[in-house]
């Protein structure tokens, strides 16, 4: 007797549905029970801009209170100090010249790398992004497959009258499927140039803006009225930030879904002014990471616990019962929510490729040293164009054309820059003394040379003999017209080998 007999059938029928309602029941069940999950990330935020990272003079008080409440990672840090490669970093849980084109700035990741959310939203998971996006894919070659939809929902975050891209975060959650748990990718376009919170602000929201008399001056930017008054400016879009995180926070808390919520506070990258953003110093490339979650992470308090923006994606898809695909390159921070004490790598990795100018540069970190290394030391690292473009680095030009520069200043025309830098982080912060060739740092320095050059190997890096050239000009920050602009052959980092189609994580 085959299948096909009626009475076969309907047995077969039977099995298949009580199959399917057992599926079904276990997939809810689980969603109850497994965590919602928010990325807040701000646009060009350094990570010591946040009064609970020291910041005096900066006013979140909403961040302070989770970071009060959760974890505090001290050492957390970008793979790129530049918007779209970091996000893409982030998104995809890979470095950015493992991202294809996606290693240099507005360009798109290749079509066969899996994100996150798209793997969470087929798992079952509702989710959003509102705010800035700025990540893309590679068009389909002959055979391709067009990618999962990542996201239910996406809005740029902006209404009249408010351009922050914070405006819709709470309708969003307001207004989400209430059956689901749900992951939201909350993206400000605060403190990204130009500023425009100064001239939307609600001082009944954020209260009173800053004093550019109470901003705290780093020493390599001009302490005068015209940096001050920007400096204040940048404050003011950290705080909008700030408030919006805590509206959404209240939310979840009347909702009776905040103890169950995994939140991520971070940033793409560092501040947009003069040795910041695009820098893999620490003014660049470190972020704040505030983390919450109440039912998941069992102690509270400070952690100096390395950690790597890839691993944001895999320890998202960890606590939501997802499989880690292989092409991610990170690993979960899991266990150092169980305890301080577990570490999950040796070694964080950065890049400084294409971002408005030429540039090729790669840096490691152990968490008490950097170590980074420049293949294009005729060229000054003076800062994207918008920060180029600012009053806090005309200012140094002036000083600059007075002769009248002190050493961290100086730093952001040098030219030519050193082809190895090697800093101690905890003595100096700034990274202002390069201990290369020290007697006393020799061994440090050995070490880390050549496990940065053992990444660059095993994850397939490489330096085209011609990458992306400049597009604006390193003075003034203005475009160059499109005639000056010899693009022709141009490569990105590790396209001659392939680096989008390699998944090894390097030493970790």
């Amino acid at each position: 007797m085959n299948s096909s007999h009626p009475i076969r059938r309907s047995i077969c029928q039977m099995i298949v549905f009580f199959a399917a309602s057992t599926l079904c029941f276990s997939v809810s069940g689980i969603a109850d029970d497994r965590p919602n999950v928010i990325l807040f990330i701000a646009d060009d935020v350094s990570w010591n801009d946040y009064g609970c990272y020291g910041n005096d003079a900066a006013r979140t008080p909403n961040i302070d209170s989770l970071a009060a409440s959760g974890l505090r990672f001290d050492q957390a840090f970008l793979t790129a100090s530049s918007c779209s490669p970091s996000r893409s970093s982030i998104i995809t849980g890979r470095y950015p010249h493992n991202n294809g084109q996606g290693a240099e700035l507005h360009n798109p990741i290749s079509n066969h790398l899996p994100w996150f959310p798209e793997i969470l939203r087929q798992k079952g998971y509702y989710t959003a992004l509102s705010g800035k996006h700025h990540m893309t894919t590679t068009e389909l070659g002959e055979g391709d497959s067009p990618r999962p939809t990542p996201f239910d929902h996406v809005d740029n975050g902006k209404i009249p009258g408010d351009t922050s891209g914070s405006a819709n975060w709470l309708s969003v959650l307001n207004d989400r499927p209430k059956d689901k748990p749900f992951f939201f990718w909350f993206a400000a376009y605060d403190a990204h140039r130009a500023w425009d919170g100064d001239k939307q602000w609600d001082a009944q929201r954020y209260g009173p803006m800053h004093s550019p008399d109470d901003v705290v001056v780093p020493p390599f930017l001009s302490d005068d009225p015209k940096t001050r008054d920007d400096l204040a400016s940048y404050y003011n879009e950290v705080t909008r930030f700030d408030y919006r995180i805590g509206v959404v926070v209240e939310r979840l808390r009347e909702q009776g879904i905040f103890d169950n919520t995994l939140i991520f506070v971070l940033a793409d990258n560092g501040r947009p002014f003069p040795r910041a953003k695009t820098r893999l110093h620490d003014s660049g490339m470190k972020t704040a990471l505030v983390t919450s979650w109440p039912d998941g992470i069992r102690h509270s308090g400070d952690t100096n616990q390395l950690v790597s923006v890839i691993d944001l994606a895999p320890t998202i898809l960890d606590v939501a019962g997802c499989e880690v695909p292989e092409t991610m390159q990170g690993v979960s921070m899991r266990p150092i929510f169980q305890s301080s004490k577990n570490a999950i790598r040796r070694y964080a990795f950065s890049e400084h490729n294409w971002h408005d100018y030429e540039a090729f540069g790669r840096s490691v970190r152990d968490g008490e040293y950097l170590y980074l290394i420049n293949r294009r030391v005729e060229l000054p690292w003076q800062g994207p164009a918008d920060s180029v473009r600012s009053p806090s680095h005309q200012q140094l030009r002036k000083l600059r054309d007075q002769d009248d520069l002190n050493g961290p200043q100086a730093d952001v025309f040098l030219s030519p820059r050193p082809a190895a830098e090697l800093y101690h982080t905890g003595n100096d912060p700034h990274q202002l003394t390069n201990l290369v060739g020290s007697s006393d740092h020799a061994e440090i320095e050995s070490e880390l040379r050549q496990v940065l050059q053992q990444w660059m190997s095993q994850t397939g890096d490489s330096v085209p003999n011609k990458i992306s050239p400049d597009t604006f000009d390193r003075e003034t920050g203005e475009r160059l017209k499109p005639k000056s602009i010899d693009a022709a052959g141009a490569m990105t980092p590790g396209q001659d080998r392939r680096a989008d189609q390699n998944n090894a994580p390097g030493p970790r």
